[in-house]
């Protein structure tokens, strides 16, 4: 299996990676750069399902049938281009007779396809041991900070001066605070947090630092594995700050996309309700009627992020205490030449 997740990393051991999972399944997750060639739909596979459970032999001949269908449906479009030669890695749950039934008439074909052992759930069980070994192996560098200090700008900034980063927001679809959420943007599933959370730290080069922003156990729907956060935890710190004005204009540019659904920021806002009276939620409402951005802005880092971040506890974070402070200017047009003065002063 180690050799299979190495290979999957180059994607060059296999011309192409297919899922023979319903649709559902392969939307819950699925191999980083898999495509979807269901051999059968959610429906049939529900039928399939129910019936094995009245009679073993009726749903296993049903589903031979279902099969013999379906791939010679994705034989005449899905796969009608490929080429003698091909070489494709056919994957389902377990390993079991969905893929087993394309690979082996792939192979009657002439193409050089290869059924992943285990399936689908071998791969799950090794993403979460990934993720239980990897973490402990990385040099991590925590930015912490107030919201609005530009952490995640900062973290971008560093990648492209040249260093390594792991953005996990990113990787959640998700800002990591209660107005976190992303307009019209779902968060991945848990199981997809996993997966490219896994492809990414094997991307890392543990031998160099790896900056990272500070987060807590969950950001979103999606929790951090308790492996990553103890590293995280345990990791050099920056503070990072920036000036008040910095933080008011930086949170307007970071919730521009709240401030365009007008509506759907009110929701947000609506859910701090128990934090806060419904007198300044209603405040805050007809700021944003009123396009008051700034003074929005200003209202909820004195009202709301800056008591919240004073509650928190940061004592998990071993090494704060000589955190390197670092001012920040997230809005100028330097940011990155400021990201390398600060790789320049880490050494």
């Amino acid at each position: 299996m180690k050799h299979l997740l190495a290979g999957l990393d180059r994607l060059d051991d296999f011309d192409e990676i297919i899922d023979v999972r319903s649709p559902l399944e392969f939307a819950d997750d699925h191999i980083p750069g898999a495509m979807n060639a269901p051999v059968f739909s959610n429906d049939e596979r529900a039928r399939v399902g129910t019936l094995y459970r009245q009679s073993p032999f009726d749903a296993t001949r049903l589903g031979a049938a279902l099969a013999a269908r379906n791939i010679a449906a994705h034989l005449d479009t899905t796969f009608a281009d490929r080429p003698q030669g091909w070489r494709p890695l056919i994957y389902c749950w377990r390993g079991g007779k969905r893929s087993g039934s394309m690979t082996v008439m792939f192979n009657m074909i002439g193409w050089r396809a290869r059924q992943l052992d285990g399936g689908y759930k071998t791969y799950r069980r090794a993403t979460l041991d990934l993720l239980d070994t990897l973490p402990p192996t990385l040099r991590l560098i925590v930015l912490t900070g107030p919201t609005g200090s530009g952490k995640t700008r900062l973290l971008d900034a560093l990648a492209q001066a040249g260093a390594q980063t792991l953005d996990l927001e990113a990787l959640a679809a998700h800002r990591g605070s209660l107005l976190g959420a992303w307009p019209g943007m779902a968060q991945p599933t848990q199981k997809g947090f996993d997966t490219h959370l896994a492809a990414r730290l094997r991307q890392l080069d543990p031998t160099r630092p790896v900056f990272v922003e500070a987060e807590s156990r969950k950001i979103g729907a999606v929790a951090l594995p308790a492996a990553l956060l103890a590293a995280m935890h345990q990791g050099a710190c920056i503070a990072v700050t920036a000036s008040g004005a910095d933080r008011a204009a930086f949170l307007q540019q970071d919730y521009a996309q709240l401030f365009a659904h007008p509506d759907w920021f009110k929701s947000q806002l609506q859910r701090l309700v128990g934090l806060h009276s419904r007198d300044t939620i209603a405040a805050w409402h007809r700021m944003i009627d009123e396009g008051r951005r700034t003074d929005l802005a200003r209202e909820l880092i004195e009202r709301h992020y800056d008591p919240t971040y004073a509650r928190s506890s940061h004592a998990h974070f071993a090494q704060l205490a000589q955190a390197l402070p670092w001012v920040f200017r997230p809005n100028d047009a330097d940011v990155v030449a400021q990201a390398r003065a600060l790789l320049d002063t880490l050494g």
